[in-house]
């Protein structure tokens, strides 16, 4: 059975073949555009009734902005690579994600910064780690890719390389935000009264930004940007840089992924699901269902969830967590957004 949503196809779900049918969890049966890009703007506890309206409002519109971005790089004949950093950088720029202006605060009161791009045309990636003064993380992973010999820079030699590339010096103050200062107050009194080191209120922190994106030629990519855990310490690197983990592209299937990413780096997430596709024959929903709604849940639940896209235009969107900010957009141009576990 199908029906019409925006200008795309929707597929229902099959109750024997789907997991997302059966689990607990939001299902991934979703569009199939013929080129375009989908988002993630970070899963966790996303609860109606904290959500304003107006902060409801600003979400889908710096969303929306995002996917145009991407769209017009798509339309104007770009490769899928340039859709997905000219979406990151928007929502890089916005004080609403934990990327770039808004990320969260390291336990030294700092903003560490990780991103990772991946062609999936070539293998070919680039990412970056712990940079402090870059303030669009994705345009710096690109240039790993493109302008060195390596997949992965971090802390001041990354800086070192940003400044060789032409890529200035941000101020500190760029990224502050009084609402992520606020949430590493919070954490220091927490873990100050529990005595011990703590991920407080760890799945409320997903607020990883990520896109993959499908050009007119068929190629596909990945992207991911992050500020990491509030209050992470000793130089803590979670899965949004690391290639296989929070973001993977191949010449069938693309991932990024937003979540807990200590089990994103120990079960390879976003490789595992472009691993099933490729050498099982899995449809891109259901692996993507199998690893993120199953496979990670026996470890740990509410761990976050990704957007998937293979290349034939099929999305996949699963999370565990109760929302996450998504959206995607096809060849005819409308955006569409998501945030609670509504179809």
């Amino acid at each position: 059975m199908t029906g019409w949503l925006t200008g795309v196809v929707w597929t229902a779900c099959a109750l024997t073949l789907s997991v997302g049918c059966t689990r607990q969890g939001t299902g991934t049966t979703g569009p199939q555009i013929k080129w375009g890009l989908v988002l993630h703007g970070g899963a966790g506890t996303i609860d109606r009734t904290q959500l304003t309206p107006q902060l409801e409002t600003e979400y889908r519109a710096a969303l929306t902005e995002a996917l145009q971005a991407g769209y017009r790089a798509l339309r104007d004949g770009g490769a899928s690579i340039d859709a997905v950093v000219a979406a990151i950088t928007i929502l890089e720029d916005s004080p609403l994600f934990n990327a770039g202006r808004g990320a969260v605060f390291t336990a030294d009161g700092i903003n560490s910064l990780d991103a990772s791009v991946m062609d999936g045309a070539t293998l070919r990636a680039g990412a970056i780690a712990g940079v402090t003064d870059v303030r669009n993380p994705i345009l710096l992973a690109r240039l790993v890719m493109e302008k060195s010999p390596h997949v992965m820079l971090s802390g001041s030699g990354a800086e070192h390389f940003a400044r060789e590339q032409g890529v200035p010096s941000t101020p500190k103050e760029w990224f502050y935000t009084e609402r992520r200062w606020k949430e590493l107050q919070d954490a220091k009194a927490a873990e100050a009264k529990s005595g011990a080191a703590t991920i407080v209120n760890r799945q409320e922190k997903f607020g990883t930004v990520g896109v993959v994106a499908l050009d007119q030629a068929g190629r596909l990519a990945a992207g991911t940007s992050t500020g990491g855990m509030t209050n992470k310490k000793w130089g803590r690197i979670g899965d949004s840089p690391i290639i296989g983990a929070g973001t993977y592209a191949d010449g069938r299937c693309g991932v990024s992924g937003t979540g807990w990413g200590e089990f994103y780096i120990r079960n390879v997430v976003a490789h595992d699901i472009c691993a099933r596709v490729e050498y099982q024959g899995t449809s891109l929903s259901q692996a993507a269902d199998e690893v993120v709604l199953v496979k990670l849940p026996t470890q740990e639940k509410d761990t976050g969830g990704v957007i998937a896209m293979d290349h034939d235009g099929h999305i996949a969107m699963p999370f565990n967590t109760s929302g996450m900010y998504r959206g995607w957009i096809g060849a005819e141009g409308t955006a569409t957004t998501a945030i609670f576990r509504d179809k």
